[in-house]
């Protein structure tokens, strides 16, 4: 079930007014109807995948109340990788098995034509990464003696599968997601109506500029080698705009969505286009990924080392973007993202001695005007979205030759056409409105009644007026 669907439309409402019809007091009988929705939502895609989710659910619930309970340390080690096990397990044979077998065989069998080898045929159920390592990191916490252990299985289903965030995050971790199953949440009319505004900016940041820049970016890749630098650079930028928006735009609809059931998840974007460095970038950009695998892989990596120096760091720097990059999908284009990524922050890092002082690159960009920091950031994750975007290494390396040999091709001036100014119109509106949480929250003590609801009509028209073809949002497919 898409977020941008009809068959949404009707499912939010029904189940919003079920949940509060319940009533705040019955918090148990709340949990069993957002189960319930969530699974129905889920199951939409694929009933049998259900089952995937029920079993992770169930493997990770006692996981944690065994690593709790341990008498030794063999003990709790014992549960903790026995839920890291099947978690990156499961994750293994649905997103990885068959990458590997054919990297495999590509690498050693190249020459060998008699050589076969087999491969799954088998579909990547849709938000596998996602609630594989929010259930994950609830028994890495339970080990780490971060959170207690939930006596509450309800609880720790709708926690796993909450719909407003199951299929595609925000991650949520256990200490901040599954308390709020708990308590009582009562009805807040203005929660609720500033979770409708948030719902409606992330539709228009989804149907009216991601989908529709969507098709310009997709007719420029479809045929690389007919296209001039310009349009190719034009593509690139206008692809990073695509990914924001409808990423971010998910998480609007997914954070508003659960305000309406008295829920609060974590922020997942802050402007990452307002960069100052790529490091900065992967502060804002998809902040609970990036906050997992520095909880989860790049932490742990420099704790156990006496000498934290700039080697070591930049080693723990190194594979958890190369990770990251392979979290994102089966494919040698997001493990080069992933990498490239490491080689500029790892630039960013590197120490310089001035004076006594242990400065890196990073010091000196604060130095320079803004403007020209947010130009060099941008410029270099641009670059690298060529990889995120290609189908290929192959296609990747050709599109930065067209690039580089200033190379001719279609009319640019054909290629631009009118999306630029939605690009133009979403930069301005989310400057101006940077500090708020999501755009349409400055309205709501900044401007009357018949004002605020004429903006709403205003985007709510553009929105059928001017989406673009219904595409998936592209963060189901990782």
């Amino acid at each position: 079930m898409l977020f941008n669907s009809f068959s949404f439309g009707l499912f939010l409402p029904i189940v919003f007014i079920a949940y509060w019809t319940i009533g705040s007091k019955r918090v148990a009988i709340q949990n069993i109807l957002l189960l319930l929705a969530s699974y129905f939502f889920y199951g939409l895609w694929d009933w049998r995948f259900l089952s995937l989710i029920f079993i992770s659910s169930i493997v990770d619930y006692y996981a944690g109340k065994a690593i709790k309970f341990s008498k030794n340390d063999i003990g709790r080690k014992f549960y903790l990788y026995l839920s890291i096990g099947w978690n990156l397990g499961v994750l293994f044979i649905f997103k990885y098995f068959n990458f590997f077998a054919e990297s495999f065989a590509d690498l050693f069998y190249l020459n060998d034509a008699s050589y076969t080898y087999n491969t799954l045929n088998i579909i990547l159920p849709v938000g596998l990464s996602f609630y594989t390592f929010q259930t994950m990191s609830y028994s890495i916490d339970v080990y780490r003696k971060r959170i207690e252990p939930t006596n509450n299985f309800l609880n720790f289903l709708c926690f796993v599968s909450f719909f407003p965030q199951l299929v595609a995050g925000p991650i949520e971790r256990a200490r901040s997601l599954l308390p709020q199953f708990k308590i009582e949440r009562k009805f807040d009319l203005a929660i609720v109506k500033d979770g409708l505004r948030q719902i409606l900016w992330g539709l228009f940041k989804k149907v009216v500029i991601a989908d529709n820049v969507a098709l310009a970016v997709n007719a420029i890749y479809a045929d690389p080698g007919d296209q001039s630098s310009l349009s190719l650079l034009y593509a690139s930028a206008l692809f990073f705009f695509q990914i924001y928006c409808d990423f971010s735009g998910y998480s609007d609809i997914a954070i508003g969505s659960a305000k309406l059931f008295g829920f609060k998840l974590s922020k997942n974007f802050n402007i990452p286009y307002l960069s100052r460095s790529v490091s900065e970038f992967w502060q804002r950009w998809h902040i609970t990924l990036t906050k997992w695998f520095t909880d989860y892989v790049y932490a742990p990596i420099i704790k156990n080392k006496k000498n934290r120096n700039y080697t070591i760091k930049t080693i723990a720097l190194f594979i958890s973007m190369t990770l990251i990059g392979l979290w994102h999908g089966a494919n040698w284009t997001f493990i080069a993202f992933g990498v490239l990524q490491a080689v500029m922050i790892s630039i960013e890092r590197i120490p310089i001695k001035i004076k006594g002082r242990s400065l890196n690159f990073n010091y000196f960009l604060t130095k320079v005007p803004l403007g020209l920091t947010i130009i060099y950031s941008f410029t270099l994750i641009m670059a690298s979205c060529i990889f995120f975007r290609a189908e290929s290494l192959e296609m990747a390396v050709n599109i930065f030759k067209r690039i580089g040999t200033l190379s001719s091709g279609n009319n640019f001036s054909l290629v631009i056409g009118w999306r630029i100014w939605l690009v133009v119109l979403l930069i301005f509106i989310e400057y101006f409105t940077r500090f708020k949480n999501h755009p349409f929250e400055f309205l709501d003590k900044k401007y009357s009644k018949p004002i605020r609801w004429i903006i709403y009509y205003i985007f709510i028209f553009i929105i059928f007026r001017y989406a673009g073809p219904k595409e998936e949002f592209i963060y189901f497919q990782f």
